[in-house]
């Protein structure tokens, strides 16, 4: 454990870059929720609709969904229910494996992204992508890929 003298405190600029960073992180995950709700659809059911829908035969694992989306997988359970009861999924054994799962989109659940999918494109625009100019995206991109790296790695380490 790293005693106080030891601790490599933030500067001014470190600590105003990592608090732009969360406030920008929590205000457009917000509004990007705030225009998922028209179709009754949070950012989780969105990202999991996306994972289903770019998988061979629009399924996973429920074990494979629960990593690909950061859930555990209890939480990943409960969110399935949620949206089987909308029509969006359904759930499938796994014949390879009797104890396994699967999650499988739904026609309606394609249907649902394809409506939704344009409206979500445009508020990630709108908000985010528009808001800098291709050299500054080019630019974040470069910036963050090292850090994603990192704690991909990082995954599933105490």
């Amino acid at each position: 454990m790293e005693t106080e003298t030891a601790t490599r405190w933030l500067t001014d600029e470190e600590q105003c870059t990592w608090r732009t960073h969360l406030e920008v992180n929590k205000l457009l995950m917000h509004q990007l929720e705030k225009d998922l709700q028209p179709f009754g659809l949070t950012n989780n059911d969105y990202e999991i609709l996306v994972n289903l829908s770019e998988s061979p035969e629009r399924r996973m694992r429920m074990s494979d969904l629960a990593a690909a989306t950061l859930q555990s997988k209890s939480r990943l359970s409960h969110q399935i229910t949620r949206m089987e009861t909308a029509g969006l999924v359904r759930r499938e054994n796994c014949e390879s494996d009797r104890r396994g799962l699967y999650a499988v989109l739904t026609d309606d659940g394609v249907d649902t992204m394809r409506k939704v999918a344009p409206h979500h494109v445009a508020s990630v625009r709108k908000h985010f992508i528009d808001m800098m100019s291709p050299e500054a995206l080019a630019e974040l991109r470069a910036s963050l890929t090292p850090v994603a790296e990192h704690l991909r790695g990082r995954r599933g380490k105490l």
